[in-house]
């Protein structure tokens, strides 16, 4: 008998009980929709959870953490179930699944969203697009908004307007021993604070208060695609041109194998670089200002041209698919991209180990470094670009040579990097504590295991990037 039948044999009565409570569904093995609902965008995690229950409200909420914590049960949280280490399943616990809270509500006159933890970010746009309003969320659409803003949020907006977490000016939060409270600057400060970066360590958020900013709805996106062998070359180029740039210009530079279809013109079925990204200004002026990029040669493909913004939001959803490929991503901030960093790192961009793998240099600065780094939780912004490591492939044969190559790759660039990450693409956070105290510093790392302390003494909230109590 496994663990989980185990449990549920030996409790059969608790989890009627906790069944009845519960307004939405709760899943057993046994159940119809089991597999469903423990399955996750990343098709190389396969985890068996004892229980996963689909909350309707956070009420719901309320009676799964009580009931996890009086159990002894290993308790994940499932907001979108983007995240590449599938911290959002637990095996042989409990998983509280967020997808039946997806409100959103806008304030139109104030610039505020309320958006329910469950809500993807496609969700929230379509919503505050209506009123000419954005968020500054990541850039696939399909994205949980919860995962992505507790460890800080990149997207297009980054320059113009920071990170997800910026953004946000109150969370509502059930904590461990089951009370529902919301974090404010002057409400709950030091949970405020932790949850701006610290990630799912301090409870379950159920509701996040966003400002929101003038965007759209029609803004500018770039797609020019050179050679794969122009690397070494352009990436300089791109360097230097994001050094000078406007602020409305969120730009990654990237090396992928484009999908074999008409779509992308002479790209397709090819290797190529990639000068990506989005401009919220005026579009006349940033087609101007974008020509330098565009011009460079002829282009195998050129997709640089208005889109509305939920057009850019969604650009790169076909390329992540729930569970269609398995993915293993690793960052890491550069101090910078001279010329050896980018002589060094652009031979081994050009091989990656599958074609659905991406390399990717994002540009940061602006409003994102605009940020003392004890002002959040989410620690220093000094660093001018971050290094992805986006690898991606089908075949469960190639785990191993693919996860090597990732992490192989990775602890070749700390010799350019402060040894710092982003922690929404931490591979499978095996190095656990170690990369937690470098990404945040050792006065955040601190502050938020006192946070900790005072907010989860029992680190119930552990099936994440945990940082202990003391």
């Amino acid at each position: 008998m496994s663990v989980v039948e185990q449990f549920n044999s030996e409790n059969e009565s608790a989890i009627e009980a906790f069944s009845a409570a519960h307004r939405g569904p709760v899943f057993t093995p046994a159940d119809a929709g089991y597999d469903d609902a423990r399955g996750i965008w990343n098709g190389m995690v396969d985890k068996r959870p004892a229980l996963i229950a689909r909350a309707t409200g956070v009420r719901d909420v309320v009676t799964s953490v009580n009931f996890a914590r009086d159990n002894h049960l290993p308790l994940a949280v499932r907001g979108g179930g983007h995240n590449v280490a599938g911290n959002a399943v637990v095996n042989d616990g409990l998983v509280i699944c967020l997808e039946g809270m997806k409100d959103v509500r806008v304030d139109p006159a104030r610039k505020k969203a309320w958006v329910g933890g469950g809500a993807t970010l496609g969700e929230v746009d379509h919503e505050t697009q209506l009123y000419g309003l954005a968020a500054p969320l990541g850039i696939v659409s399909e994205t949980g908004v919860a995962g992505l803003t507790l460890h800080g949020g990149m997207g297009y907006l980054r320059r113009k307007h920071g990170m997800a977490c910026d953004a946000v000016t109150g969370y509502e939060v059930v904590t461990a021993d089951g009370r529902v409270v919301w974090a404010r600057a002057d409400e709950n400060a030091d949970l405020f604070w932790a949850l701006k970066g610290g990630g799912g360590n301090f409870g379950v958020v159920t509701t996040f208060e966003f400002d929101l900013y003038p965007i759209g709805p029609e803004v500018l996106m770039m797609g020019v695609m050179y050679p794969i062998d122009r690397v070494p070359e352009y990436l300089k180029v791109w360097r230097d041109y994001m050094a000078k740039s406007s602020e409305h210009l969120t730009s990654n530079f990237l090396v992928w194998s484009m999908p074999d279809i008409p779509d992308f013109g002479n790209a397709a079925g090819k290797d190529v670089m990639i000068f990506g990204g989005g401009w919220t200004g005026p579009i006349e002026e940033g087609l101007e200002a974008l020509a330098p990029l565009r011009e460079l040669e002829t282009p195998l493909a050129d997709l640089t041209g208005p889109v509305t913004y939920n057009q850019l939001q969604t650009a790169f959803d076909p390329l992540f698919g729930k569970g269609q490929r398995r993915n293993y991503w690793k960052s890491l901030y550069l101090n910078s991209l001279s010329d050896e960093v980018i002589d060094f790192a652009a031979p081994r961009m050009m091989q990656k180990p599958d074609p659905w793998s991406l390399v990717a240099i994002w540009g940061l600065g602006g409003a994102h470094m605009n940020v003392p780094a004890d002002a959040t939780a989410f620690g220093d912004r000094s660093s001018p670009f971050l290094f992805s490591l986006d690898t991606a492939w089908e075949d469960p044969a190639k785990d191993e040579m693919a996860t090597e190559w990732a992490r192989g790759f990775w602890r070749d660039m700390h010799q350019f990097s402060n040894g710092q990450a982003y922690l929404n693409f931490p591979g499978l956070g095996e190095e656990g504590h170690d990369l937690l105290k470098k990404t945040y510093g050792a006065a955040n790392y601190e502050r938020l295991r006192d946070v900790k302390t005072k907010w989860d003494p029992k680190n119930l909230f552990k099936e994440n990037q945990n940082i202990p109590p003391r």
